[in-house]
């Protein structure tokens, strides 16, 4: 009787340890949790790609919560996660979804922030979606025409280009520049030997005229200054004469003057006129009486 009561005992120990092992798998498997040491996080995405619920949500990598429930409205994705509470999030934290595996399973990952100032949990975050390889495979699907276009411009234009490079005509072309070319760097070169003596001594000849000229504009600093004062001086003085020039010209044109007067004074310039006309026609009288019997003057003296 004893050892079948022993052996009832194991069963039952058996059978306790199987169901308590089953139901930490379970709730393992199905994030539950019969603790209150989770935070609930409310996340905005635009899309989720796949997202399911209980999906893992990890922090800089390290899994510590998941994904709790999904509420689809018009733009949008509310996430809901719930994460540990042993987890501090700042107020600059970031949240994405992104590729668990090659599998294809999708997961939250949130990095942390560096703020001084805590996350509100209260508020509903915005998060983004990180392209994956059937994001990136459905892409190349929406992009397929365009790929095959491209691909067939590439291909007529290398037929083009070999079938420019195959020409002859430009082959020859080609092949006589660059013998073209061999033949000046030859010339170029042997003219560089021939006339590297005379090179060297204009060289030389350069430097010496440069030391030269510095000593001579050493030696006569104080003359060549004072010539560039003088220089400056003559300059300023010509612009000052210009400038009086100029004013004199503007007041003649505008009658400022005795000259302008006389030249742009129509009254003065009839009565000169006239007076010219009355010397003219004197002098015309004189002249004939000159000529005949002399100047006839009829003249009341006392």
């Amino acid at each position: 009787m004893k050892d079948e009561r022993k052996t009832e005992i194991k069963v039952g120990i058996t059978v306790l340890a199987a169901i308590l092992i089953f139901l930490w798998i379970f709730g393992w498997a199905k994030n539950i949790s019969i603790r209150s040491t989770e935070n609930i996080i409310k996340v905005s995405f635009r899309n989720v790609a796949g997202l399911e619920i209980g999906d893992p949500v990890t922090v800089n990598g390290f899994r510590k919560g998941y994904v709790n429930d999904m509420k689809v409205l018009t733009n949008e994705v509310i996430v809901e996660i719930a994460l540990d509470n042993d987890v501090t999030l700042k107020e600059d934290a970031r949240f994405s979804i992104s590729m668990l595996d090659l599998m294809g399973g999708k997961k939250v990952e949130i990095y942390p922030g560096q703020s001084s100032v805590s996350l509100n949990l209260k508020e509903i975050h915005h998060g983004e979606f990180l392209s994956d390889i059937p994001a990136v495979m459905s892409l190349l699907g929406s992009v397929q025409d365009d790929f095959v276009t491209v691909l067939k411009d590439v291909k007529i234009t290398l037929s083009a280009m070999n079938n420019y490079l195959a020409d002859e005509n430009l082959s020859k072309d080609v092949k006589q520049s660059l013998k073209n070319l061999n033949t000046l760097t030859s010339e170029l070169n042997e003219l560089i030997t021939q006339n590297k003596e005379n090179i060297k001594l204009l060289t030389s000849n350069a430097i010496a005229l440069t030391e030269n000229t510095n000593e001579i504009l050493k030696a006569n600093e104080k003359q060549v200054n004072e010539l560039l004062k003088n220089m400056n001086d003559a300059v300023s003085k010509s612009n000052q004469l210009l400038d009086d020039v100029n004013q004199i010209t503007n007041e003649t044109l505008q009658k400022q003057n005795n000259l302008g007067k006389i030249l742009y004074d129509e009254e003065m310039m009839r009565d000169i006129k006239a007076t010219l006309k009355q010397v003219n026609e004197l002098t015309s009288i004189l002249i004939e009486q000159l000529k005949g019997k002399g100047i006839n003057v009829d003249a009341n003296i006392f």
